[in-house]
């Protein structure tokens, strides 16, 4: 524990006059046991600080639901519902027995971890329980996202594989490469890898203070991104669109992550502006393509995502970096902010090289699942509703104004839901 009290009987025993010993051992072993108490204490403080934050971090599951249940048509409800729950499920399990070792088992390369599969040996020194869940809840939160641009197209065994592939190794091995101790772009790193200065423990007040800017700068990038998102979409479609504003949210969220703990205020305001102009030429760029995605879920992550570690390289400030990753001489920082450039430099080898090794892995996943017709549900069966086809009925009662084939019961006394543009009564 830093800051540990020490006490040393031989020392202070010629200070204390006669029966000096008995009275030094007396003293030192009293200010043993308050220090035992306060390493008891950090460590129930770090763990329960720990866990709530895991508990914050498997709550975005509800929102993932919830969003994805209202932006697929009601005939796929109960089939997108399903899906995140079998996230947390699947990714559990997977996650339990390859996705935590891979990504932070120890590591020759730096590529990948190879210990503790199944939690074997563990906890570790470094690492317990508390730390293994939270690390799991950003796993099946990673898988959960992607559901949503799948959705109403994959068949359902499809997507068990997938989410089971991403949870157990595609994910963990990026983890581990940004996050491990040892990983090869790490910035907790004892040697110095792609242009990052090694890592030195920053001091309690800096890290406690980053806590504190984290759900500052987090909040005011959300609520940027949602109103310029917001305003933005009436100007080009005339309407004010609640999806749009959500998804606008989520962008600057999305944008934020990468640098919220060291970035000023004002910066996270900036961030939360260009997320949203990102994500808004993202949407268009894919209607241009005629790219599918239902939820906008690579246009937001994955646009959003990428501007937020540019960001990153522009804004980062020199006294939080220090602050957070420990101070240290020549440590890189922004662009803008005086820091040079190869704190960008690295922040851009981090967008290529995680895009190509997520596409180098489930793009062969997804081909070799097309090749064995796994991967996407039959005209009929899209047109119908998965919900109906494959999951034995309907999570409500509605009417399909696209497809007059499918007939429901009148219920007497319920209310009547209004087909769109229809006038209110």
């Amino acid at each position: 524990m830093s800051g540990a009290l020490t006490c040393s009987a031989a020392d202070l025993s010629p200070l204390l006059g006669p029966n000096a010993t008995a009275a030094a051992e007396y003293i030192c072993g009293q200010l043993g046991t308050v220090n035992n108490k306060f390493t008891d204490a950090a460590y129930a403080i770090d763990n329960t600080y720990l866990l709530f934050s895991a508990y914050l971090v498997f709550a975005m599951q509800l929102g993932f639901a919830m969003l994805c249940a209202g932006s697929v048509r009601a005939k796929n409800t109960m089939n997108i519902m399903l899906t995140n729950v079998l996230d947390a499920a699947a990714g559990g399990l997977f996650y339990y027995l390859f996705g935590y070792a891979f990504a932070f088992g120890e590591s020759s390369n730096g590529f990948i971890g190879r210990h503790n599969f199944g939690l074997k040996d563990f906890p570790t020194l470094t690492s317990d329980y508390s730390f293994f869940l939270y690390q799991w809840a950003f796993a099946i939160a990673a898988a959960g996202i992607t559901s949503g641009s799948i959705a109403e197209r994959t068949k359902f065994v499809a997507y068990l594989i997938y989410s089971s592939f991403l949870t157990g190794f595609v994910y963990p091995v990026v983890s581990h490469w940004f996050w491990s101790p040892d990983g090869w772009a790490s910035p907790f790193r004892s040697e110095d890898r792609l242009f990052v200065i090694p890592y030195h423990s920053g001091s309690n007040y800096g890290q406690w203070s980053g806590i504190g800017r984290t759900a500052v700068t987090t909040t005011l990038s959300g609520c940027t991104a949602a109103l310029t998102t917001l305003f933005g979409k009436r100007l080009i479609s005339g309407h004010w669109n609640v999806t749009d504003v959500c998804n606008g949210l989520l962008g600057g969220f999305a944008a934020i992550t990468a640098g919220c703990s060291v970035v000023d205020p004002w910066a996270a305001i900036v961030c939360g502006f260009v997320a949203s102009l990102v994500l808004i030429g993202c949407n268009k760029l894919a209607e241009l393509l005629k790219y599918d995605d239902p939820l906008e879920a690579a246009q937001l992550h994955g646009g959003c995502g990428a501007w937020g570690l540019i960001f990153v390289g522009l804004f980062a400030k020199e006294k939080y970096v220090n602050e957070v990753y420990g101070a240290s001489p020549g440590r890189h920082y922004g662009l803008l902010m005086g820091g040079g450039g190869k704190l960008l430099g690295a922040q851009l080898v981090q967008i290529i090289v995680i895009v190509g090794w997520v596409s180098a892995t489930m793009g062969t996943l997804f081909f070799i699942l097309k090749q064995l017709d796994l991967l996407r549900i039959s005209e009929h069966d899209e047109m119908q509703g998965m919900d109906i086809a494959r999951h034995g009925g309907f999570a409500y009662i509605y009417h399909d104004n696209d497809d007059d084939s499918i007939q429901f019961p009148r219920v007497t006394g319920s209310p009547v839901a209004r087909a769109p543009n229809s006038p209110a009564v």
